[in-house]
């Protein structure tokens, strides 16, 4: 009895010392991009033949470049990795004082700049967020980028409902989870932010599924139980906020 109880401690400790090797310590930045008026092309441009091998070569990870489906303020968004924020700001540095990038730069800004303004987040995977992975022939489908805002002191309540209800629910009817963050410590709305990026075959099947997973009773019930507890919604009015997404050509991710 105390070889298999030893056996099963010592099974027990591999799985908890694989699973923390698997936790992703990353920091992500999340950077939006308004392209000057006309100038949303040739911003793409730039990242698609410049920028996004220059971020490369200076240690940081391109995890993905969007679109709006929808995009009148002519956007541009994408998702940058770094192994520390340390890191990230001597990446950074590196890459703003490099030849190659200043040389592309005053090139493609002759007529003018590209940019007109700037958003960018700092943002850490939640312990609930899985590996992404598009699923294979998924190329040409759209993503989707949800931001919530939770009421005061709900955001654990609201990361324990989708650890143990949401994301299953969103899989059993179709859709993709790919990332979710909360927003690095220290910036405003760290402590009431869940921001988390999806899948789907299309802007067709985004809306059908959705249909589906709020009238299935589970997400129903378990919606209804996690507001008793909390004593109302975990989000506030108008807390939640989609926008459907397609990936650029020139996205790692697609």
């Amino acid at each position: 009895m105390k070889t298999i109880a030893l056996l099963a401690a010592l099974m027990l400790a591999s799985i908890v010392a694989a699973s923390a090797q698997e936790k992703d310590t990353r920091l992500f930045e999340m950077r939006t991009y308004y392209a000057a008026p006309g100038k949303l092309d040739e911003l793409n441009q730039r990242f698609r033949e410049h920028t996004t091998a220059l971020f490369a070569k200076h240690g940081m990870t391109n995890i993905g470049y969007w679109m709006p489906v929808e995009n009148p303020d002519a956007k541009l968004v994408y998702v940058l990795a770094y192994p520390s924020r340390e890191a990230r700001e001597t990446s950074w540095k590196a890459f703003l004082a490099d030849p190659g990038w200043q040389k592309a730069q005053a090139a493609s800004e002759v007529k003018g700049k590209l940019v007109a303004k700037v958003e960018q987040v700092f943002m850490a995977v939640t312990d609930f967020s899985p590996v992404a992975k598009i699923p294979a022939g998924s190329e040409g489908g759209v993503f989707e980028l949800r931001t919530y805002t939770t009421t005061p002191g709900q955001l654990p309540a609201l990361h324990t409902r989708f650890r143990a209800h949401t994301l299953g629910l969103f899989a059993k009817h179709g859709m993709t989870n790919l990332w979710y963050w909360q927003l690095a410590k220290g910036q405003p709305g760290a402590d009431n932010t869940l921001i988390y990026f999806l899948s789907h075959s299309s802007a067709d099947a985004a809306k059908a599924s959705f249909a589906a997973f709020r009238a299935d009773p589970t997400w129903i019930a378990a919606k209804a139980a996690s507001e008793k507890q909390a004593g109302g919604s975990l989000t506030v009015p108008d807390g939640v906020k989609s926008v459907l997404l397609k990936a650029t050509d020139y996205s790692p991710i697609k």
